[in-house]
């Protein structure tokens, strides 16, 4: 234990030590005067000199009786000193003195006998003004009443930071007497709190003489150790009145129900925020595995440390979820996995993409088979068992600190469609009903966008089938010709289906090049598609003038639910080296001609297919070997953001780059002007001219 230094004051008059009053003592002024054996006065203090008013010189050798004492108490007063000297113990109380300007003065006195080492007797007087002592016992009396009964904490801690004294309050707070607590530090009594960051604070105290107000602990106590409570805590710096520094003082004020309040009401805007990200960002886009992912991102790690977001098989596969499980299993695919933190735990979640079978004793199924949520606050090795998959995933859930569970049920019009699993690591508190509300809460509103996801995917997945199954598959090589084509999707479900291409095989080597575009999406758009391609190829038999195919087209797609669409019909006769050339309300084909820039070509744009009534022209175009056309949908160039004759002069730019193979050169376009969140289908189709090698050939 150290040991504080005196404190030392500069000199004073002549070279003589001084300080200023900083003790009760001082405070209390106590006189000192000793008599002989006589009664005369043989020392004097200073004190002496100020409560009677007589200087050294004038008291020192003279009777105190005669001197202090009225002529009225003078026969009492030598009757206390001879039994004080008479050795009949020390006498105290209070006696009227004469202060050397004959006033009165009440003096309480302490009053004992002496022996010097040659046996002599002398007697000490101790005196102190009664007013001035009587002020200090009722201030003492008020403080330690306050102390003792204030609801309040109050600590003194020492200079090395160890318990100096604590209050009944105090006592009562953390659950231990006193004499637990003198001498002692608060991380050996108070190992459930933060005590690091509280000698921290009271540390900077000492050192800084700054009080800390309102500082806040949360934590457990001996007193109540299954319960978190709060506290708000007050530190500043004791000092003497000369400023040595004597410790820290604190008040601890018990503050639980408003930090419990406060943690509520935080609970409370935080489900609100959430709630109101939900609606902002979970199902922006109609992308099933985007939408599972957007649900996972809101949940961690405000609500829980891990978050799976799994959908049953048969939600996927378009049949309803049966009212009871398949004999004890349930089959989900994971739709995405989210953590706060790198964790083991996510090595046991099921890979994204997997399907996993779990037995009707697991929890999730449970969920999805009862539509109810399940809530297991405080995990065991038997919950352990029932939430994992297998044995090894429940040994690594533990190995992770799993401790709190919950699982809620994805409900969509009535079907169950899959379940969000929250799991806490290291986030100390449990799951609580609040929390299985809110993940509630979350759970519907994600399950209308992932059902709204499934429904537009399986549409989209039928308008692409139907799609591509109309589509040529493997355009036959033609005479004079390179071609390569490219067709690609919108990501949008009800975007897909209106854009074709094709390649027609005609009389005398000649080839016809389709590209078309209906104004619609979906599956009914990818029908009129099929209807309009399949016609096409019906007219391009007949080896009509594209005008004249185009005017067949146009009569009969009146027919057609969807019958508005655009297109550019090509032949090409590699004989004469020319195409002829006829559109309908279609964007213009991009020629490409060796050492030269590439260009759009000039030519009718006519009306679309289906608004009848104006005439189709064709023209006429050569086209020699190595000259490219470009036949394309206005999905290649169109966006929301930029003009279009921006867009068509960049892709000239591209087209002008040095020459490349066509395969190159489609995936070249594709990259740079589709994105992948594109709303609308691209048909690309690419045709090089090559030497003819005579009629007939193939």
């Amino acid at each position: 234990m150290s040991v504080s230094e005196p404190s030392r004051a500069g000199p004073g008059p002549a070279g003589s030590a001084s300080s200023a009053p900083g003790g009760l003592l001082d405070v209390l002024g106590v006189a000192a005067v000793v008599l002989d054996e006589d009664g005369r006065i043989v020392l004097w203090s200073p004190q002496a000199e100020e409560l009677f008013g007589y200087t050294s010189d004038e008291a020192l050798g003279r009777f105190a009786g005669r001197l202090l004492v009225h002529e009225e108490n003078l026969e009492q007063v030598m009757d206390l000193f001879a039994q004080v000297m008479g050795g009949n113990g020390s006498w105290a109380g209070v006696f009227p003195i004469r202060r050397r300007d004959g006033g009165t003065k009440l003096v309480e006195f302490r009053n004992m006998r002496l022996m010097d080492d040659r046996k002599g007797l002398y007697a000490l007087g101790l005196a102190s003004d009664r007013t001035t002592l009587r002020r200090v016992e009722r201030d003492l009396a008020l403080s330690t009443g306050l102390v003792s009964q204030s609801p309040i904490g109050l600590v003194v801690m020492d200079t090395e930071l160890r318990f100096a004294a604590v209050n009944p309050a105090l006592e009562r707070m953390d659950g231990l007497p006193a004499d637990e607590l003198i001498g002692r530090r608060t991380h050996d009594v108070l190992p459930f709190l933060d005590t690091e960051a509280i000698d921290s604070s009271m540390r900077q105290v000492l050192d800084t003489g700054v009080p800390i107000l309102d500082l806040e602990i949360v934590g457990r106590t001996a007193a109540d150790p299954d319960h978190e409570r709060a506290w708000s805590a007050s530190y500043y710096r004791l000092e003497d009145p000369v400023g040595k520094v004597l410790g820290v003082a604190g008040s601890i004020v018990d503050v639980t129900d408003r930090h419990r309040m406060a943690a509520e009401a935080h609970h409370a805007r935080r489900r609100l925020a959430l709630l109101a990200d939900a609606s902002v960002l979970i199902g922006t886009t109609l992308d099933l595995h985007r939408t599972a992912h957007e649900l996972a991102d809101i949940v961690v790690p405000d609500l829980a440390d891990v978050a799976t977001v799994d959908i049953l098989d048969t939600a996927l596969n378009g049949r309803s979820t049966p009212p009871s499980p398949p004999q004890g299993h349930a089959r989900f695919r994971a739709l995405a996995v989210k953590a706060a933190h790198p964790t083991e735990a996510v090595r046991a979640a099921d890979p994204t993409g997997d399907i996993a079978d779990y037995g009707a004793d697991r929890l999730v199924t449970q969920c999805v088979t009862t539509s109810d949520p399940i809530l297991v606050p405080h995990v065991d090795g038997g919950d352990l068992r029932r939430i994992a998959r297998c044995p090894e995933t429940a040994t690594a859930l533990a190995r992770a600190g799993l401790h709190s569970y919950l699982v809620v049920p994805l409900i969509a019009r009535g079907e169950v469609l899959g379940a969000l699993d929250l799991k806490r690591f290291r986030n100390p508190l449990p799951f609580d009903d609040d929390d299985l509300i809110l993940a509630s809460e979350l759970a519907v509103r994600a399950a209308v966008s992932i059902d709204n996801a499934r429904w537009y995917q399986r549409e989209r997945d039928a308008a692409l089938t139907l799609q591509r199954s109309l589509l040529p598959q493997h355009p036959p090589h033609r005479p004079g010709l390179e071609i390569a084509y490219r067709y690609q999707p919108a990501e949008a479900a009800r975007e897909v289906g209106g854009d074709w291409f094709d390649v027609i095989p005609l009389p005398g080597d000649k080839t016809a090049l389709v590209v078309g575009d209906v104004m619609g999406s979906g599956i009914p758009a990818a029908a009129t598609m099929g209807q309009l391609s399949s016609a096409t190829r019906a007219l391009a038999d007949l080896d009509l003038d594209p005008s004249r195919v185009l005017h067949h087209l146009d009569r009969s797609s009146t027919g057609l639910d969807q019958a508005i669409a655009t297109c550019v019909y090509v032949v090409y006769d590699p004989h004469r080296a020319h195409c002829r050339i006829a559109l309908a309300g279609h964007l213009p084909p991009a020629l490409v001609r060796p050492g030269r820039a590439p260009e759009l070509l000039d030519l009718p744009t006519g009306v679309p297919l289906g608004v009848g009534g104006v005439p189709f022209r064709t023209t006429r175009i050569a086209l020699d070997p190595g000259d490219k056309l470009v036949l394309y949908t206005d999905g290649l160039v169109e966006t929301r953001d930029r003009p279009i004759d921006a867009r068509l002069a960049t892709l000239l730019g591209l087209l002008g780059q040095p020459d490349r193979p066509l395969e190159a050169t489609c995936d070249l376009l594709l990259h740079a002007l589709r994105h992948p969140d594109d709303h609308d289908d691209t048909a690309l189709l690419i045709a090089r001219a090559e030497p003819a090698r005579g009629p007939g050939a193939s």
